[in-house]
């Protein structure tokens, strides 16, 4: 959430901001609207309540019974009117509420302008692009025929854009979740196994409502949202907490299902297990000083590159232009690996630098060594890496001309010494 201070004191630096997104400047206008009249409601009811508290105590005072009862009737009639502009001040401050809670991030200042993702900048491409002397498959055909993708079945259990991993397959995306976490270990970070169902003002706090309702799951009965990102409950962990400066950075990382409604289209972009409504990812998540931020966001994106090398996939670097950001990301570098049998870039790891938005949503705030007020953290998200994506990536990449597919060695210990995924006899 945006600052409200900062809303008053640079309405245009916060208009450009929403313009280099492509959204509305007007959105200001409503915000300074709604807070001049609450400022101007909140002044009426602080008067009446001194007022109220004034004459109350000239009531306790007073000893003619007609000036009492004179007195006290017309307490009734401004208590009626101080109920009124309370109940117009509540209503006002959560239109207010609501207003803020739309507007997104602002974009940080290193920011490549763009309308959208033709304007992302690719920052460099780490690899060669894998060169076959046979005609690849993708992971669609691979998966059916070594027998460890099940569609019909997915399909059969949960409706379209569901699917079965099987046998080698299942233990495949085991094996990545497991080692992924153990790199995440080693490079710094606490591991956390967080609910996979946390309540809406977790959600709220990292950004994915009120604008994403729609693309949530949501226990019609409980205040129950499934996660549609481990981001979710590692920002929930510190709400309305103050942290202390010398225990800053927080590195955490952990691993969940995630969760979506996502809207999806026929053709190519949706075939296989590129996109579902069900998948697994890694997360990476930092709770930082705010000065420090910038720093540790090229720290985590280098993180997330190792992931890649050692797992010795073609992948490069984009810079998302701001008007591809997401919603709460005032920064964003996309890491995408190239997956040869579908012939397309597919991101697997999305990091940003978030500054204070989730932290003032969240109440997440730290106290400095040197004393004086409390600061909203710094906080930083990224995928280390997302799930089903990388699975593909390498079952297209260390395919062979037998159909096989030959393990990425880091991952062999975590297989049981398997070296290559073969067609079931």
């Amino acid at each position: 959430m945006l600052d409200l201070n900062l809303i008053r004191r640079e309405p245009e630096r916060v208009k450009e901001g929403l313009r280099k997104r492509g959204e509305d400047p007007a959105l200001v206008d409503r915000v300074l609207e709604l807070d001049a009249r609450r400022r101007e409601l909140l002044k009426k009811v602080e008067a009446l309540r001194a007022e109220r508290n004034r004459v109350s105590k000239e009531i306790a005072r007073l000893r003619d019974p007609e000036e009492r009862n004179a007195k006290i009737a017309a307490m009734r009639a401004l208590g009626d009117e101080l109920k009124a502009l309370e109940q117009q001040l509540r209503e006002v401050e959560d239109r207010l509420h609501e207003q803020l809670a739309w507007l997104p991030n602002l974009p940080a200042d290193d920011v490549p302008l763009g309308e959208d993702e033709n304007d992302n900048v690719v920052l460099r491409t780490v690899g060669e692009i894998p060169q076959f002397d046979f005609s690849p498959k993708p992971h669609w055909d691979l998966g059916p025929e070594l027998g460890i993708i099940d569609f019909e079945r997915g399909v059969k259990l949960s409706g379209s854009r569901f699917y079965v991993l099987r046998g080698a397959g299942a233990r495949l995306q085991r094996a990545l979740i497991q080692w992924m976490l153990d790199l995440h270990i080693r490079q710094g970070y606490l591991e956390h196994y967080p609910p996979f169902m946390v309540r809406e003002r977790v959600v709220f706090a990292a950004g994915q409502l009120p604008k994403f309702r729609d693309n949530l799951y949501h226990d019609a009965e409980e205040d129950y949202w499934w996660v549609p990102t481990a981001e979710v409950p590692l920002t929930g962990l510190h709400m309305d907490e103050i942290l202390r400066e010398e225990d800053l950075p927080l590195y955490y990382t952990a691993y969940t299902p995630c969760f979506r409604r996502e809207k999806m289209s026929a053709g190519k972009d949706v075939r296989g297990i590129k996109r579902g409504h069900q998948f697994d990812k890694v997360e990476m998540y930092k709770f930082v000083v705010p000065e420090s931020s910038d720093e540790e966001l090229e720290k985590m994106v280098a993180d997330a590159e190792e992931t890649l090398r050692l797992l010795g996939l073609t992948y490069r670097v984009v810079q998302l232009c701001t008007g591809d950001l997401g919603f709460a990301a005032r920064k964003t570098y996309d890491l995408e690996v190239w997956a040869p049998g579908s012939g397309e870039w597919l991101e697997v790891s999305s990091l940003s630098n978030v500054g204070d938005f989730q932290a003032r949503r969240g109440n997440i705030r730290y106290r400095p060594k040197g004393g004086g007020r409390t600061r909203f953290v710094h906080t930083l998200n990224g995928s280390g890496l997302g799930l089903p994506r990388t699975v593909i990536a390498i079952l297209e990449t260390y395919q062979q001309p037998d159909g096989s597919v030959v393990v990425p060695e880091v991952l062999r210990p975590y297989m049981g010494g398997m070296e290559v995924i073969r067609a079931e006899d």
